[in-house]
């Protein structure tokens, strides 16, 4: 069994190993670190509270580490309707893969509702979903049109078509090349293609190619922030696994 970047819940993991199978531990660093983070906090007798999107896996992972003493909210909203047991008690982590904008709004909220409350000691929010929302904005400033590759269940994808949008520019999401529609490229000079945090290159060199086929243009890679990508030491060594090196 691999456990995905998102992480998983503590009852997941008391399955697989019930059932005695082999895992292997794919979850993010940063997820991880949340994970140990809601663990000192309930240890220490505090109420968790999480921002993050109800049903996301990570935020399902997340809220699996403790038996209860953990609430979730998403919205200011849900900041001023929520009852909490222990005020004077309380504690916040984020779903790693908000906006720091989205996140930032919330935890004001949760502040001024509960001047008590105490984060982690250090930003939470994955570098590599910040990256990405980084480059739609300076996308923005050169496109016309920005088509974002992701699920649309992906949280992240459908931000990184809502901050093009934001920016007056045309944004489409899509989860293939065939859903690509003409209509979209007529008449556009520079089309900005990006991706989801999780999305691997292969299928964005697809869309790429398809845009290609369908208008004659070139393309021309983006200059943006490095990232590294590790995998746990038993799954690079798995024979017939391709070689995955740091960007």
């Amino acid at each position: 069994m691999i456990f995905s970047a998102h992480g998983v819940s503590k009852a997941v993991r008391d399955q697989a190993e019930a059932r005695g199978l082999k895992v292997f531990d794919a979850t993010c660093p940063l997820v991880t670190k949340v994970h140990v983070e809601v663990g000192k906090m309930r240890n220490q007798a505090r109420e968790v509270v999480m921002i993050g999107h109800k049903g996301h896996p990570e935020v399902e992972g997340t809220m699996g580490q403790s038996g209860g003493g953990m609430y979730l909210v998403e919205t200011p909203e849900d900041v001023r309707s929520l009852k909490v047991g222990a005020p004077d008690q309380l504690s916040f982590v984020t779903q790693t893969t908000l906006s720091v904008d989205d996140a930032s709004v919330v935890i004001a909220a949760l502040k001024e509702q509960f001047p008590d409350i105490q984060g982690p000691k250090k930003d939470d929010i994955c570098y590599a979903t910040q990256n990405r929302q980084d480059a739609v904005k300076a996308l923005a400033e050169q496109c016309d049109l920005v088509i974002v590759v992701g699920s649309p269940n992906s949280s992240n994808s459908r931000r990184l078509k809502e901050v093009a949008i934001a920016r007056g520019i045309a944004g489409h999401l899509i989860d293939g090349p065939d859903e690509i529609d003409p209509a979209w490229l007529a008449g556009r000079q520079k089309i900005g293609i990006t991706v989801d945090a999780s999305a691997p290159e292969i299928p964005v060199r697809r869309e790429v190619d398809r845009i290609g086929q369908l208008t004659g243009a070139f393309s021309s890679p983006a200059i943006g922030a490095g990232e590294g990508v590790s995998l746990p030491q038993e799954l690079v060594e798995l024979p017939g696994l391709p070689e995955m090196k740091p960007e």
